[in-house]
Formats: structure tokens, C-alpha cells, sequence
């Protein structure tokens, strides 16, 4: 078993910054993959980003990348979001999640975990 707890939502203004964390705990946190995604009101959930057990992969949905950057402290057994230049678009609730297979793919079914989502809003 796996928990997942995330913090850091909140109300941003356009062009803000965030930084979402997920502590894990249950099994060994370096042994698989994480990934953040987000749900919209009225919209299916999406990925957003995903790393590796070693941070040495990572991947990012077109509409964040260059603004958004997921890593990792296998240390502190967390993992993190850092978003940047926020869009209205952007809100939305955001969970993250973790594949024991240390494989990352987009579709949700994949996810082992997740956790309860924190709520960020973009407001313009």
C-alpha cells in the first residue's frame, strides 16, 4: 500500500507561481514512478507530468511544458510540482499518483495510487 497526501493548492493570480508537494509513505518511495495529473470541472482527468524512480525521466503535457517541472526527494519521500506562469486554464483539482512499474504513461487506469487533490485556481 501507498499514501498519498498533497498540499500546496490555493488561489494564484494569472502569471503566479505555485508549488505543489505529495508525501508518500507505505513502500519504498524510490522504487517507483510519480505523476501529477489534474481534473477540471466537467472534464476528464489529464496528466500533466511524470518522473522516474531515478529523476533521470520526465515527461510533461504540451500544454505545461516549459512552464511547469515535476521532481523528486527520495529522501523526504515527496515529490513535487513547481508551476509557473499560471493560466486560468490551469485550474483545477491536481492529484498525484504513483506506478510501482517505474513506467509512465498518460492514461489514468495505469496509476496504482492516488491521492485526495488539492485544489489550485488561476484566477485572470
Amino acid at each position: 500500500q501507498v499514501q498519498l497526501v498533497e498540499s500546496g493548492g490555493g488561489l494564484v493570480q494569472a502569471g503566479g507561481s505555485l508549488r505543489l508537494s505529495c508525501a508518500a509513505s507505505g513502500r519504498t518511495f524510490s522504487s517507483y514512478a510519480m505523476g501529477w495529473f489534474r481534473q477540471a470541472p466537467g472534464k476528464e482527468r489529464e496528466f500533466v507530468a511524470g518522473i522516474s524512480w531515478s529523476g533521470g525521466r520526465r515527461y510533461y503535457a504540451d500544454s505545461v511544458k516549459g512552464r511547469f517541472t515535476i521532481s523528486r526527494d527520495n529522501d523526504k519521500n515527496t515529490v513535487y510540482l513547481q508551476m509557473n506562469s499560471l493560466k486560468p486554464e490551469d485550474t483545477a483539482v491536481y492529484y498525484c499518483a504513483a506506478e510501482l512499474r517505474d513506467t509512465i504513461v498518460v492514461v489514468t487506469s495505469h496509476w496504482d495510487y492516488w491521492g485526495q487533490g488539492t485544489q489550485v485556481t488561476v484566477s485572470s
